[in-house]
């Protein structure tokens, strides 16, 4: 789970370099056209291309969308603010996913997990106290980034379990690789030598982050894998300090502390829920 997280990290700094130059959408569309062949190639390792029929294309569709949605916001959301902060408003990405699964999966939360998700949000709000103009639009669109990435999550719950892994991957890619390709004659800037190089990574790195956490999630109950997502935080301050000279203040450390520290009390709580409905034998 670490080191899934660790290849995120590099990945958004270095979507976060390429778009000083380039427009999301062009990364984006780079980024699925090296992650599209290495999905297909994963998926072939592990049962055939066999894994990648479904019988639901509108459910890939709507979800290929979404994914569209969360990448542009994230990406945007990159280029205007620093890494470290970025990445804190991405943790309420969870919350989201909480709160939700109440009207669009019928599920119940419980009062600890109701008042650790509202504290999560008292996170954000000092996270994302205004500061400038291009600081509030940044927060806003990163905000947008974790609510849509929270419905990926949400229909990933609710198909998931009747759709193979890598085709829903598969799919998820493919979207955002038409939709970005119809915008480029629009937003097409000519990469530098060291531009193709960060594309490459871009998708290399996001594939091997997806591959690391399925594992990680295969090996471990997901209240145990989870809480590791957290280490981005250093990866994201480490890297933001290194290439930008970014450093976060003191209210973005409270605000993250109190984003992390609510879904650490989440997980733990559905840790102790699922380990008191496990059979005593």
């Amino acid at each position: 789970m670490c080191l899934g997280v660790l290849f995120l990290a590099l990945g958004d700094a270095v979507s976060k370099w390429l778009g000083e130059v380039h427009s999301p959408l062009q990364i984006i569309f780079f980024r699925a056209l090296v992650s599209l062949p290495l999905i297909a190639l994963l998926a072939h390792f592990a049962g055939g291309l066999r894994k990648l029929r479904t019988k639901r294309p509108g459910v890939h569709l709507l979800r290929g969308l979404i994914y569209t949605a969360t990448m542009v916001c994230f990406v945007l959301g990159l280029t205007l603010l620093p890494l470290a902060e970025a990445t804190a408003i991405a943790f309420v990405a969870p919350l989201f996913v909480t709160l939700l699964s109440v009207p669009l999966l019928g599920e119940r939360i419980d009062p600890p997990v109701l008042i650790a998700s509202l504290v999560g949000f008292v996170g954000v709000l000092i996270v994302v106290r205004p500061n400038g103009d291009a600081f509030q639009v940044g927060a806003l669109v990163l905000v947008g980034a974790a609510l849509f990435y929270a419905l990926m999550m949400i229909t990933a719950r609710r198909y998931g379990a009747r759709e193979h892994l890598w085709a829903m991957l598969f799919y998820m890619t493919c979207v955002p690789l038409v939709v970005t390709a119809v915008t480029l004659p629009w937003v097409w800037q000519a990469p530098q030598p060291w531009h193709w190089v960060g594309f490459f990574a871009s998708g290399v790195l996001g594939v091997a982050a997806t591959a690391f956490i399925t594992l990680a999630f295969r090996f471990a109950p997901a209240a145990i894998a989870a809480p590791f997502d957290y280490t981005a935080m250093l990866w994201a301050v480490l890297l933001g300090w290194w290439f930008w000279g970014e450093m976060p203040d003191l209210w973005v450390w409270v605000g993250s502390a109190l984003i992390m520290g609510s879904g650490l009390a989440v997980a733990y709580h559905d840790r102790r829920t699922t380990l008191k409905r496990r059979p005593t034998a």
